[in-house]
């Protein structure tokens, strides 16, 4: 499928057209100018990257790389096939899954949600508990090095045999390391750890270690040291200007994704699919702005600065997750910024519907809805046992289920005045889904712009880690 003939993303706003506590199409026009001049501001901070000119002082840090990266892989891979960074990637992860049964990914934030979010929007629900033929021969697939939760690192340590020398495919393993510089505690604590159990495992054979290790980093660093120590054959830079939350299309988000078996050129075309909707279409017709629109006026009119990012269905979990670290830390600055929170319904209309229905009018609700799903649709089904009053639903599936679902919930929240939005993604694969990243990369750094922020930069993360440390060497 080419970019051209992908299906795109579709925001509908109409749930927020509320009289008292929403907004007026009205708005959104008189917000028009301003949408335009941020958008004119996010293209040319990228042309201002990509021409590697001076940067202005109030636009430090200017990490801009992330806008027209996809468009140019797809360019090098075209024009280079196997030689080009694509290319490289996917001989890396093709040599990686066949020699490993599962793979674990050490990074933290950006450094691994990307992949996370990949793997439970493209993979199968229980990629990991499939057999391995069932699994196309690809690896499963564990993270660590995103806490230092000693109890869940010994766990993952016991499920890889401790250590016990592999004797196959079925109980060899191996490790993608993320880190630009190598210097975060969590990520390089880890990495020590797990490199020695797989020491271990491969019989202290120096030369099988360094082929079971690729590491994802600068071009210079701790973690770039140890890997021309290691003497591993694959090593992946994350370039300069491109920040950790808007990694995903480096090597970072690509190279396990490519391991797990996904289309990474499917996932690019559909991120440049985004690029070129956002650069070309108007407010009204352009998901990016209108999202961002939205989004500003209900924070700026009805104080609705917690957003929330209702997935219909357990697929779209983890790239909520990745959407609240790049929206809290983009734009959380300066007492600034609003709180994504990620649901995933109908489960949390179990848990949390009550507050999002009844509680204070802080909230806009953005619903993510899939438009048609990957599987045949399962039916209710016919029982001899109908105490449960299900026969006369027997031939409803539970596709029919989530969309009365959906559109009950809307309805209640509409009678009560609680604003909603949709966005709508065809179905769930790596062309949809790299439109989806793209799009609130683009949306978050357009808003940005929008309040006067500078959506790059995490000084709040920065403070954490320095006084971490402090703690740790005992000097404080």
């Amino acid at each position: 499928m080419s970019a051209r003939t992908m299906e795109p993303l579709s925001y509908d706003p109409r749930g927020a057209f509320l009289e008292t506590t929403g907004i007026a199409p009205a708005d959104l026009e008189a917000l028009r100018p301003r949408l335009l001049k941020a958008r004119d501001e996010v293209l040319s901070d990228a042309e201002l990257w990509a021409k590697g000119a001076a940067v202005p002082e109030a636009k430090h840090p200017l990490d801009a790389g992330f806008t027209f990266l996809p468009d140019r892989l797809l360019a090098e891979y075209r024009d280079q096939g196997a030689t080009s960074e694509v290319g490289r990637i996917i001989a890396a992860a093709n040599r990686i899954a066949e020699a490993v049964d599962r793979i674990v990914v050490l990074g933290i934030g950006g450094s691994y949600m990307g992949a996370r979010a990949l793997l439970e929007s493209c993979c199968h629900a229980y990629h990991n508990e499939l057999p391995r033929a069932a699994r196309d021969a690809r690896p499963r697939i564990s993270f660590e090095g995103n806490n230092v939760d000693n109890d869940a690192s010994q766990g993952l340590l016991d499920l890889l045999g401790r250590g016990a020398e592999a004797k196959s495919v079925d109980d060899r393993w191996g490790i993608l390391v993320i880190s630009k510089s190598g210097g975060t505690l969590e990520t390089a604590a880890a990495f020590r750890q797990f490199l020695a159990a797989l020491r271990q495992s491969t019989g202290r054979d120096a030369n099988r270690l360094a082929q079971l290790v690729v590491p994802v980093t600068g071009p210079s660093g701790r973690l770039f040291d140890l890997a021309k120590a290691l003497g591993c054959p694959d090593v992946f830079n994350i370039p300069d200007g491109v920040g950790g939350r808007f990694s995903i299309f480096t090597a970072v988000g690509l190279l396990p994704a490519a391991v797990l078996g996904l289309d990474i050129v499917k996932l690019l075309e559909g991120a440049a699919l985004a690029n070129a909707h956002f650069q070309t279409q108007p407010p009204g017709h352009n998901v990016a702005l209108d999202y961002v629109g939205v989004c500003h006026l209900m924070e700026e009119k009805r104080g609705a600065t917690i957003r929330l990012l209702s997935t219909w269905g357990k697929g779209l979990e983890a790239a909520g997750l990745w959407y609240d670290q790049l929206l809290s830390e983009s734009l959380g600055k300066q007492e600034k910024g609003a709180t994504p929170i990620t649901v995933v319904n109908t489960r949390d209309l179990h848990s949390r519907g009550q507050q999002h229905q009844e509680g204070k009018r802080d909230k806009l609700v953005t619903n993510v809805i899939v438009d048609r799903y990957n599987r045949d649709r399962l039916a209710i089904g016919r029982s001899d046992l109908d105490q449960d009053k299900l026969n006369e639903l027997a031939d409803k599936t539970l596709p029919d289920v989530m969309a009365a679902a959906i559109a009950g919930t809307n309805e209640a929240y509409r009678e009560d005045g609680r604003p909603t939005t949709d966005l709508h993604l065809p179905r769930l694969d790596e062309a949809t889904m790299g439109q989806f990243f793209q799009m609130l990369m683009l949306a978050t750094a357009t808003e940005g712009r929008l309040i006067g922020i500078n959506p790059y930069g995490q000084p709040g993360v920065e403070g954490y880690k320095k006084h971490m440390n402090a703690f740790l060497r005992g000097k404080k």
